[in-house]
């Protein structure tokens, strides 16, 4: 019975997952640290007029939305195709090593200063670490690589990452700038502007595109990789669209928000049911659902009375820990 009544037409799940979308980004808006018009907002930016609802708007409360949604659909989209394509339910966006790279490149561009210079060079160095990392993956596993080899190269590369994070750290020439490295490691959408929307938008678009091209092709995964093949689907190109489109997405993505974490893990979970257990539907689904999870968490560290403000990353990691915990022990049932 309760089967049944979850297997809703997939074309409702998606319109009511659109829907929810919205209106967080609606309400994502209207949440502040002081009381906006928004509607008054709307129509002075519209008619030109340079008014402080105006200016709040379009430099604060705008860009933070808009990356809310645009970081949670990368996050959940790239976490639904690493568990299929992987065909592991802990499976997330970071194991391919994107992730930390992406975050040791914004702080090389901490430690040596450039960010005092101009912000944006914090999300342009993530990027270019991400690729970077894309490309060291190809080279490490190889053409012909197993998922057991990409895995094992993803780890070689975060833990390179994590090593030259902690030695730049370890060398900082201040506390205060140690303390500014760790605070971008903790995640955040505050302070960021339309630019950074304009810098990784891009991207993620083309990132996007490759992920949801693999939708067949991890369907077809889910038989085994001998009846992929036999079905006429060539894995190292639906390999490759998994890792340069991941790369792509969630290395723009971590380069413009820092480090949140269990979002990709999460979010496919629970879109699972309500899509029938099908990869290519799951795709949509948690990308819109990642999307609302990732704007939602936002919206609870501007509600949440402390200084210095809570970090996103940490507020993600508080909810992804117990599911993580739950999971874990539902699947030690399952195969003891």
């Amino acid at each position: 019975m309760t089967q049944r009544r979850r297997e809703l037409p997939y074309a409702l799940v998606i319109g009511g997952l659109a829907l929810g979308a919205f209106a967080v980004f609606c309400l994502s808006l209207e949440v502040g640290y002081a009381p906006l018009d928004v509607a008054q907002a709307v129509e002075d930016w519209s008619a030109n007029r340079n008014s402080l609802t105006a200016i709040v708007l379009v430099e604060l409360r705008l860009p933070r939305a808009v990356l809310g949604l645009l970081v949670g659909f990368t996050l959940g989209l790239a976490g639904a195709v690493m568990q299929g394509f992987l065909r592991n339910p802990l499976a997330e966006p970071g194991i391919i090593g994107v992730s930390g790279a992406a975050a040791l490149g914004a702080v090389i561009i901490f430690y040596f200063g450039f960010a005092a210079n101009l912000s944006l060079m914090v999300p342009v160095g993530g990027i270019l670490t991400a690729l970077a990392a894309g490309a060291m993956l190809f080279a490490l596993a190889g053409r012909g690589a197993g998922t057991t080899t990409l895995i094992l190269a993803g780890i070689a590369i975060n833990s390179l990452g994590g090593a030259l994070i902690a030695l730049a750290l370890n060398l900082s020439p201040s506390p205060y700038a140690a303390m500014e490295i760790m605070f971008w490691l903790m995640g955040s959408l505050a302070d960021r502007s339309l630019e950074h929307v304009a810098l990784a938008l891009p991207f993620m678009l083309v990132g996007w595109a490759l992920l949801f091209w693999t939708g067949r092709g991890l369907d077809a995964l889910s038989l085994g990789e001998d009846t992929a093949t036999s079905l006429g689907f060539h894995l190292p190109w639906l390999r490759a669209a998994v890792v340069g489109g991941t790369a792509l997405c969630v290395g723009s993505a971590v380069a413009v928000s820092g480090a949140i974490g269990f979002i990709g893990l999460v979010v496919p979970h629970l879109m699972r049911p309500w899509v029938g257990h099908e990869s290519r539907r799951l795709l949509l689904a948690s990308g819109l659902a990642g999307a609302i999870l990732t704007s939602l968490a936002d919206i609870v560290v501007r509600l949440v009375p402390s200084q210095p403000e809570l970090k996103l990353g940490v507020v993600t990691a508080l909810v992804g820990a117990p599911f993580l915990f739950a999971l874990i022990w539902r699947l030690r049932g399952e195969h003891p």
